[in-house]
């Protein structure tokens, strides 16, 4: 066993961005960690030219992010690493709270069969980091190690930025600025914005071990265990035998102190027993923190992951979240960039993960209160409903050892329309995906592999489509609804997908087949039914019968033609 070795990345000088006057850059991206990392390779499949900037030249200390929510492995799908970090990843779905040593309650991320990805997988946010970057390098990102920012200036086109490197300080501009610098946020704090919200009076213990043990791969969470009285502790699997052991300590301990290996080892020998041997790879302390800009657009510069909102390590909601964002702003961005959208279709992300970072405060809030009461009153009822959960189903509803990440559903959303007629289920205007095997040409495959890929329309049919239909479908370019913004720009397109009960042999169409039928049950479709998707897997419209001319309203909606001009 042996500690992780972060490896070097090159330095390269900036001679090349050097000039006067500054050069103009269509896209710069600020932090290369998961966040900034997911938005550049983005900007490279949409075929956008992206320049990032990172202050270091390595990835992070520590495994920091570990928690990879089923949303956040989907978007790395589309990215294209998916399959890498859950290779690596340890896989799991069931979480157990205890009380003292009894088992309180359990629950299971994905109940139900038919999914690609497990509910979360394990996986230290080094590894992430190092594939993200692969990655983008592949895809021909330009990354600049050693470029630190250390100022910008926001003008109504676009943003001056000061980079600071060992090879000396240039000016540079960005039409577009995408801020990923993380929880501290130095663009943030120079350009005096705004972060509100609350610090919780609690500190914690991250320990990193390296040991070989036959634990399952699960989530388990302590209550007051013996080996730690009167506080909680977690407990997770991570890949190459770490595994990931939080320690609540309280307000009043020493940081400095309990970082020390003569502090942290003997809590580990009483979790573990004397022994098993293990060794330490990362120690820190943490406090928790809720709290999100008022805004995460201004003008030209966006922010987006921890730069923009912060929460409470118990839920895993700091990276995936992040991964949401960027995921979300990205095929806004690069509309605009291309003349497709109005710049004001960026206030709609601005406002949806505005909303979605509220939604992840309020059950990171909510989590935190339950883990570490305030007073002896809330005490005496969190211990009172663990008591009660062993034995009564009621009781495990109010059980909270951190709600888990789960994506948001933007139901008030500007760029959904709203259902004409009446569907049961979840895949409403605004919700998350959900997936389902299909069969393509015969072969085994999954609904989500096959959208994510700009705008698409899922049809449910039974029978080929008339040849009237299918002329309209394949040449759907004309249903964006409104002209683009500049000349000689391609108008925005929507891509059929046709979903069928049986194999149907249907021209110039991608069809899946429907194997297990559930497609239509996670959609609530009958022969006729159709969606129209965001580029990010995101449900836009529905109608139970198709109409050219409904689509192409639906459409313009969700390019912001409605919100105007810029």
């Amino acid at each position: 066993m042996g500690a992780y070795i972060n490896p070097i990345y090159p330095y390269k000088s900036p001679a090349d961005l050097m000039s006067t006057p500054p050069q103009r850059k269509p896209l710069i991206v600020i932090g290369a960690g998961p966040v900034g990392l997911a938005a550049a390779i983005d900007a490279r499949l949409q075929g956008l030219e992206v320049l990032v900037l990172d202050d270091d030249k390595t990835v992070s200390v520590g495994s920091r992010a570990v928690c990879y929510a089923k949303r956040s492995l989907e978007i790395l799908d589309r990215l294209g690493i998916a399959d890498q970090a859950c290779n690596m990843g340890v896989s799991w779905n069931i979480g157990r709270t205890f009380l003292e040593e009894d088992e309180v309650y359990q629950f299971n991320l994905v109940p139900d069969a038919g999914h690609k990805r497990p509910g979360m997988i394990n996986l230290q946010q080094y590894h992430v980091e190092e594939m993200l970057i692969a990655r983008a390098l592949e895809l021909g990102a330009d990354i600049r190690w050693q470029h630190k920012v250390t100022a910008v200036t926001r003008e109504a086109d676009h943003a001056t930025l000061t980079v600071e490197t060992p090879d000396g300080t240039f000016d540079i501009q960005a039409d577009w600025l995408v801020v990923a610098d993380g929880a501290r946020s130095p663009v943030r704090r120079h350009l005096g914005l705004d972060i509100e919200g609350r610090v919780f009076q609690d500190r914690f213990l991250i320990a990193d071990v390296i040991m070989k043990a036959d634990y399952p791969a699960e989530r388990w969470f302590w209550f007051d265990p013996p080996f730690h009285p009167n506080q909680s502790v977690l407990l997770h699997k991570q890949s190459n035998n770490v595994w990931r052991i939080d320690f609540q300590l309280g307000w009043d301990a020493d940081p400095e102190e309990e970082k020390k290996p003569e502090k942290v080892i003997p809590r580990l020998q009483a979790m573990l027993g004397d022994e098993r041997p293990f060794e330490l790879e990362w120690v820190s302390i943490y406090t928790f923190q809720c709290r999100r800009m008022t805004d995460f657009r201004h003008g030209r510069v966006l922010f987006v992951g921890d730069a923009a909102h912060q929460v409470s390590p118990f839920g895993a909601r700091g990276a995936n979240s992040g991964f949401q964002d960027a995921d979300d702003l990205m095929w806004k961005l690069g509309l605009v960039i291309k003349g497709q959208a109005s710049e004001k279709l960026l206030d709609t992300y601005a406002h949806d993960r505005q909303f979605a970072a509220d939604e992840n405060i309020m059950n990171s809030t909510r989590s935190t209160d339950f883990i570490t009461p305030k007073s002896r009153t809330s005490k005496t009822f969190r211990n009172q409903v663990l008591a009660l959960a062993k034995h009564y189903p009621f009781a495990r509803k109010l059980v909270n050892s951190g709600r888990l990440s789960m994506p948001s559903f933007l139901t008030e959303s500007v760029l959904n329309t709203p259902d004409a007629e009446p569907f049961e289920g979840q895949m409403v205007p605004g919700a998350p995906m959900d997936d389902a095997p299909v069969q393509v040409k015969g072969q085994d495959a999954w609904l989500l592999d096959h959208v994510g890929k700009g705008f698409q329309v899922l049809w449910f049919v039974d029978a080929p489509p008339s040849p009237e239909v299918m002329a309209q479908l394949t040449d759907l370019s004309s249903a964006c609804g409104r002209a683009p913004l500049r000349a000689n720009v391609q108008p925005v397109q929507v891509s059929p997908l046709i979903v069928t009960p049986t194999p149907l042999n249907i021209p110039g169409m991608t069809s899946l087949v429907d194997t297990q039928g559930l497609v239509a049950k996670r959609y609530d479709a009958r022969p006729g039914t159709a969606y129209l998707l965001r580029p990010d897997q995101h449900v836009l419209a529905r109608w139970r019968q198709l109409d050219i001319a409904q689509l192409q309203a639906a459409l313009a909606r969700a390019l912001g033609s409605h919100i105007g001009q810029a």
